[in-house]
């Protein structure tokens, strides 16, 4: 089997499995790319193309709510009200985005700063969970404007690579009073918008990167990533039914001083990454 081809369903699973957990995925990739030696302009575009196949898998998944959503648009109160706290929620993430994308990927986008992102993300999990938690709103709608608003503050955070955009918006979800299962699920509607305008924007910047022969790779990459989602989300809300998140902050914190022990340890050159 071609080795790029290897490199590109690893990545692929990667991908699928990390986007929906509060464990960062971007942060993954980077790690993950940098150990494969992956890291050339056309794995730009390739992340982005697997990115989008764990959205469409979250939309296949909640493919009848987004049916109901959009048949009932501009009829139905509930749809009307489910789209304008998606709408709301996604405004931050946006401009932030638009404003600081350039800089981030220029500036950011390392293992070392990876990790310590994932260091301290883990750790605030922690504080957050160890909280005392009473959820005033039970589902997504339940939600007003106004929380809605700082829930999409508290996804922006996920601008910084490793801090994890499902993690930062499930957190801010429980702080800001939502189940457990309202903030998981509305992590995963938010992702929506938040991921197609990021992956058009990505496109666009990088469309000269796009070339036939790369398509077996996009192909291999994609099919895993949707699959690996797929699966990884089903698995997320059967276990957040009964658990808190704490696993994952104690997987992030391991994570995190692994790749920095391998950085002091001299086992990896992330130098060169």
């Amino acid at each position: 089997m071609d080795p790029l081809l290897i490199k590109a369903l690893i990545l692929g699973v990667i991908e699928g499995l990390t986007e929906f957990l509060p464990i960062s995925s971007t942060g993954h990739l980077i790690i993950a790319g940098s150990l494969l030696g992956y890291t050339d302009d056309t794995s730009r575009v390739f992340k982005i193309v697997i990115q989008l196949a764990a959205i469409l898998a979250i939309c296949w998944e909640y493919r009848r709510k987004i049916v109901d959503v959009c048949s009932g648009l501009g009829r139905e109160r509930q749809s009307n009200r489910f789209v304008l706290l998606l709408l709301i929620a996604f405004l931050p993430a946006a401009v932030l985005g638009f404003l600081f994308h350039g800089i981030i990927k220029t500036y950011l986008f390392n293992p070392l700063t990876v990790a310590g992102a994932l260091i301290v993300g883990g750790v605030v999990i922690l504080l957050i969970e160890r909280r005392a938690h009473t959820p005033r709103f039970n589902t997504v709608e339940d939600m007003d404007w106004r929380v809605a608003l700082k829930v999409g503050f508290a996804q922006s955070l996920a601008m910084f690579p490793g801090v994890s955009r499902s993690g930062a918006t499930i957190m801010g979800g429980l702080m800001l009073g939502l189940s457990r299962r309202a903030a998981t699920e509305f992590s995963f509607f938010l992702a929506i918008p938040t991921m197609f305008a990021a992956t058009a924007y990505d496109v666009y910047k990088n469309w000269s990167l796009l070339h036939a022969s790369d398509l077996p790779v996009f192909a291999t990459g994609f099919a895993a990533s949707f699959v690996a989602a797929f699966f990884s989300v089903r698995w997320l809300l059967r276990y957040i039914s009964s658990h808190t998140f704490e696993l994952f902050a104690w997987y992030r914190i391991a994570f995190g001083l692994l790749v920095l022990a391998s950085a002091f340890g001299g086992w990896v050159d992330w130098s060169d990454h």
